[in-house]
This record gives C-alpha cells, sequence and structure tokens, in this order.
C-alpha cells in the first residue's frame, strides 16, 4: 500500500504539517521558559539528528531503493537543525535590528549575519550527504534535503528582496531581531523565478514517477513531488491572502497577551 504514490503524497504532506507543528510547540515551549531552555531543548534533540544520519547510511546499504527511510531520514536532519536555528542556538553573528534608510549592500550584509551560521550548516550538510551518497545511486534523502534547502534560500531572497505577506505569529523571542531585515512589497524580480523553477522542479519528479522503473522508484517520486509541490505552495502564500497560519495555530498555546507587538516580520513558514 505505502508504494502506491498517491498514499506516498499524503504522506509527505501529513509529515510537513505534523513535523513543523511539533517543532514549533517545541519552539514555544522553550521560548517561554528561557534561553537556558532553549538550549537545552536543542542539545536534547541531538537523538533525532543521529537517527537521521543513521538513516541515511540505512538507505544506502540497503538492498534496492529505500524512499521513505531517504525521505524521513533528511527531514529528521533538517528537522534538528531548524530546531537550533528557531531556538536561537545556532542562528548567526549579528544580533541586531537593522537601521532605517541604509544601503542595500549593508541591509544585505547585516541580514546575511543574522543566519549566516545555520545557512552554512545547512549548506555543509548538503554537500556532506552529496560525498557521501553520490556513488550510491539513487539517494532520496539528498534529494530531500536538496528540495528543502533550494526552497529555503528561494524563501529568504524573497523575504529579503520583498514579498506581500509574511507571516510573523510564530516568531520566537530569539529571533526577535530578524524581521527588521525583511520588507514588505507588492513584488521583487526573484519571485517570478523562484515560482517558475520550483514548477519545473514538481514537472520533472512527476516525469520520472510516471516512468519509474517500479513501485517502490515511483513512490520516492511521489515524495519528492509532493515535498517539492509543498515548497511552491509556501512561495505562493507569500503572496496570496490565504491565513495559512491557521494550520498549526490550533496546535500551540495560546499567546501571552502582554506580548509586545513586531513592527516588521519574518516567515514561519512549515519548510
Amino acid at each position: 500500500m505505502l508504494t502506491d504514490p498517491w498514499i506516498a503524497a499524503l504522506v509527505a504532506l501529513f509529515v510537513w504539517w505534523f513535523s513543523t507543528g511539533a517543532i514549533l510547540c517545541v519552539v514555544k515551549y522553550a521560548d517561554r521558559h528561557g534561553p537556558k531552555v532553549a538550549r537545552l531543548v536543542t542539545f536534547l534533540g541531538l537523538p533525532l539528528l543521529a537517527l537521521g544520519v543513521l538513516g541515511v547510511r540505512g538507505e544506502l546499504v540497503a538492498p534496492g531503493p529505500q524512499p521513505y527511510l531517504g525521505f524521513l531520514s533528511a527531514l529528521a536532519i533538517w528537522g534538528w537543525i531548524e530546531l537550533a536555528f528557531l531556538t536561537g542556538t545556532i542562528t548567526g553573528p549579528n544580533l541586531r535590528a537593522c537601521p532605517d534608510r541604509i544601503p542595500e549592500w549593508e541591509r544585505f550584509l547585516r541580514a546575511w549575519g543574522t543566519i549566516a551560521y545555520h545557512e552554512m550548516l545547512l549548506a555543509g550538510t548538503l554537500a556532506g550527504l552529496w560525498l557521501y551518497t553520490r556513488d550510491g545511486g539513487m539517494s532520496f534523502a539528498f534529494w530531500t534535503f536538496a528540495v528543502l534547502f533550494i526552497a529555503r534560500v528561494s524563501a529568504k531572497l524573497n523575504l529579503f528582496l520583498g514579498v506581500q505577506k509574511i507571516n510573523t505569529e510564530f516568531l520566537p523571542t530569539a529571533l526577535a531581531h530578524l524581521p527588521s531585515h525583511f520588507r514588505i512589497a507588492p513584488m521583487n524580480w526573484l519571485f517570478p523565478l523562484s515560482i517558475t523553477a520550483l514548477s519545473f522542479a514538481v514537472a520533472c519528479w512527476l516525469e520520472r514517477l510516471f516512468s519509474a522503473a517500479n513501485p517502490v522508484e515511483a513512490a520516492g517520486f511521489a515524495l519528492l513531488s509532493a515535498i517539492t509541490a509543498l515548497a511552491l505552495l509556501e512561495h505562493w502564500f507569500m503572496v496570496l491572502p490565504l491565513p495559512d497560519e491557521k494550520l498549526w495555530r490550533w496546535m500551540l498555546p495560546a499567546p501571552k497577551q502582554n506580548s509586545p507587538k513586531k513592527t516588521r516580520p519574518e516567515d514561519a513558514h512549515g519548510l
């Protein structure tokens, strides 16, 4: 049953939704209890990272393709890195808000400084996965992580250049300085390119799905098609007036009534 492409797509959708909600719940808990608890939560999450690494190895040594193992392993690695970012454990050297009326090149450098360590960790992990899996045939772990990484870079650049809608509801205190480095704008030159590239990627995965040699490979390409389509959807959330935050709001504790208002936004989408 799990080899059915529709089941695989539903699995990808559920894992995306549930894992995002779980991470946000943990981050909200840590945010309410201070920086020490945030660092402790990141440390306690290391088994998730270890399971992801072991899963990548398991995908390579298993006889035949293991799409679910590779997919879930990549998400486990990605999830721990995102947890470390959202708790403020691994971010960047710049912890200050961006001043108004500065040159674009300086705004870019300041924005990069807020996330530099995290982005370098993601890039290093992607490179490590490629080096480790390049001789083992099709690795669904590598391609899942690659899709998430490319979509992440695209989303951040679009936020920097300016989009119409940016959700700030789930932004933790540790990252309160991030919103000042992004802007709201009707459109930017990168957004159409991002949408086109992600749409092309979805089409490529679907082509591989329909030409797969066996049902197991078809399930793997269905997982990749679904996660790429979700990345595309999240890009559209930046310009369409849709309340996507409601997907996870009901899972989280109610916000404090005396929480300070945030005047400039940062994203909090699932990927």
